[in-house]
């Protein structure tokens, strides 16, 4: 048998009789105890196998093959059974180690590890939600004597707002508040990151596992046509007073598409797709899309200046980065409007309230917000569905006509 290659990596399968499929590399050359395991299910992980001086045999996974490449696992190899030579025992060192570790100290780890597996927005957010409640309730405490009683009280705690943060006096950064819905998620987080844990039998059970969450509470609150058109008044005067002009045309553009905030933000021109009617994301919450949207938004788009030299549709007042403070200025010409309640997750909610008044179903909601419906991201994501391109552009028409009309020709609200 010849030494492991990328296309024997590429030629493994999984057996049919549920065995792992061990495949060990040889021939000329070849590092003796440098292996790859292929489990059932199609995982495959690098590995090593030695006997230690006492002559008992022990195996040690590298690294998954799907995150490391075969030279990365090879030196890796060699440097572990190098150290065997020497009379050192990986396997057991690693046990050892593991099995004293801290909560703050695993989720170190993960987050080290999943940099190549993970999308950086996410990895971001588990970052802030470890920095933040997960370490200062649970940090010190060894991962093994962890229990289902200790993530209940943690649920709790974050609930109650025990982690939350003021915001910061300089500089850019949000606001820890805490809340049922953060720690509903943290949990989960933390539920995805002990699952990696008791795979490789760091501990036995998973105790997040049986922890029940607390409800998170659906966002209830969207405009209605009347308050449309008092928000569009508002934006309107906040524009003629030359303030927040790219605030002003970011909240409409949110009203107009039901765009995610970051998704509106962070848009760089290179994005959107005239003639294909849509923007063509490169990366979202659910992957890949393309978002369809009407076009009283691309005529909002078509009026906004182009910074030479900027990527962005929505730049920074100052600097090369994109607009990041909408919802201070949303809050603002909210609260002189007298609108209460408004936030910006509010205008992406307007949105879709706008799109069932006017009779369309959820799934072709989904596929408008781009949420990850099965049958809908997967006919959504790769080509813009005409059908849905028209339906943007209903939405967004009807929208657009309640934020522009004046208030004399105001309806009484939604029929």
């Amino acid at each position: 048998m010849p030494q492991i290659s990328k296309k024997a990596l590429e030629a493994l399968t999984p057996d049919p009789a549920g065995r792992d499929v061990f495949v060990w590399d040889a021939g000329d050359g070849a590092l003796k105890g440098f292996g790859v395991r292929m489990k059932p299910s199609g995982a495959a992980s690098f590995i090593i196998q030695y006997r230690t001086r006492e002559g008992r045999t022990r195996r040690l996974a590298i690294g998954r093959v799907a995150t490391l490449t075969l030279c990365e696992a090879r030196d890796q190899a060699r440097e572990k059974l190098a150290s065997v030579a020497m009379g050192a025992d990986p396997s057991a060192e690693r046990h050892k180690l593991y099995h004293a570790i801290t909560v703050a100290e695993f989720c170190d780890l993960y987050l080290l590890e999943a940099k190549r597996r993970v999308k950086a927005s996410t990895l971001a957010m588990d970052r802030s939600r470890i920095e933040t409640h997960v370490k200062p309730l649970l940090g010190r405490r060894s991962l093994t004597s962890l229990t289902t009683e200790d993530i209940e009280r943690m649920q709790s705690d974050i609930a109650d707002g025990k982690t939350a943060k003021p915001r910061r006096l300089r500089g850019r950064g949000g606001v820890a508040t805490g809340g049922p819905g953060v720690a509903a998620r943290t949990v989960g987080m933390l539920a995805t990151i002990l699952e990696v844990a008791r795979r490789r039998k760091v501990i036995s059970d998973n105790p997040a596992r049986e922890v029940p969450r607390l409800p998170e509470g659906r966002q209830q609150r969207f405009l209605d046509l009347d308050e449309l058109g008092i928000l569009g008044a508002a934006l309107r005067d906040e524009e003629r007073a030359s303030k927040n002009r790219t605030a002003v045309a970011a909240i409409r553009f949110l009203l107009l598409t039901g765009l995610r905030r970051m998704e509106a933000l962070a848009l760089p021109w290179a994005w959107v797709d005239r003639r294909g009617r849509c923007l063509q994301f490169a990366d979202t919450k659910s992957g890949p899309q393309f978002r369809p949207i009407g076009d009283e938004a691309f005529k909002l788009l078509e009026r906004l200046p182009v910074r030479e030299g900027c990527p962005w549709v929505f730049p920074a007042e100052r600097g090369d980065g994109h607009f990041v403070g909408l919802p201070k200025v949303l809050g603002r010409i909210c609260a002189k409007a007298g609108l209460h309640g408004v936030t910006i997750h509010v205008l992406r909610h307007s949105f879709a309230a706008e799109a069932a008044a006017m009779g369309y179903s959820g799934l072709t909601i989904a596929g408008l917000l781009g949420h990850s419906v099965p049958g809908v991201t997967a006919r959504y994501a790769h080509v813009p569905d005409w059908a849905l391109v028209d339906v943007a552009g209903r939405v967004s028409d009807a929208i657009a006509t309640a934020l522009d009309r004046l208030s004399a020709d105001m309806p009484s609200g939604r029929a």
